[in-house]
């Protein structure tokens, strides 16, 4: 059966508000994370529903460890604790789940816990979550051109196409829409390379307060959208 092109086949998400929705509830800022992760498991079954192939979002960036210790503490504890509650549920949904970003610095319990959800669902093919978890954009680029090196691959023969195949998100096609939650207008290193031509969208929804319905807001704006990656439409100016 033939894809809907208004449908973005990868959506790319910043899940940003979840400290101040806490604020505003009186809360510590882990209770929000908390909330976030529960809307992330609304979100991707709605994703899976309406034809989105791949999901990735942004759980922990590599500047995130300038956080309080006990903040990112909590955070880490709750993948452990996510995993545990959500994991089985997620199997069963058709959910394949792959981590992407630097392993060598968190705990072996936590890659454990990656493991586990990776392994369990490596055969699933209903939809992929990319869980971006001590990523950053640019390190992606050094690691990518490291990988490249150690390859053997020569100056010339590092291109586009060459590069990408190193690239910690090689297992899927570059975002076709990019969100951000929580009012700020900015990208924060996520997914440097493969956003340079992503639809983006902005909202001042706060994470855990996103759902459904801000879901289909962003994909109706997606398929508005006149995409044109670089090529000039007649009368018109670059895009």
């Amino acid at each position: 059966m033939a894809r809907d092109p208004a449908v973005p086949r990868h959506v790319a998400i910043v899940m940003d508000g979840n400290g101040r929705w806490a604020k505003k509830r009186f809360l510590p800022r882990f209770f929000g994370h908390k909330a976030g992760v529960d809307a992330l498991v609304k979100v991707i079954n709605a994703c899976a529903d309406r034809g989105v192939e791949y999901l990735t979002v942004f759980a922990f960036s590599s500047e995130n460890w300038k956080r309080p210790e006990d903040e990112v503490s909590g955070l880490m504890g709750l993948v452990i604790v996510a995993v545990t509650k959500y994991l089985a549920k997620l199997a069963r949904d058709g959910v394949r789940i792959t981590i992407v970003g630097d392993r060598s610095t968190v705990s072996e319990r936590l890659r454990a816990a990656w493991a586990e959800a990776e392994d369990s669902t490596q055969h699933n093919h209903r939809i992929t979550l990319s869980v971006a978890f001590n990523y950053g954009g640019r390190w992606d680029v050094v690691q990518a051109c490291q990988q490249a090196l150690a390859a053997g691959l020569k100056p010339e023969q590092i291109t586009e196409a060459a590069l990408s195949g190193f690239m910690a998100m090689r297992h899927a096609p570059d975002p076709d829409l990019f969100i951000r939650t929580g009012g700020e207008v900015r990208i924060s290193n996520f997914l440097l390379w493969q956003v340079a031509y992503s639809e983006l969208v902005f909202t001042d929804c706060l994470w855990p307060d996103f759902g459904v319905a801000e879901l289909d807001a962003a994909l109706a704006d997606y398929a508005g959208r006149d995409r044109r990656f670089g090529r000039v439409d007649s009368g018109s100016g670059p895009a």
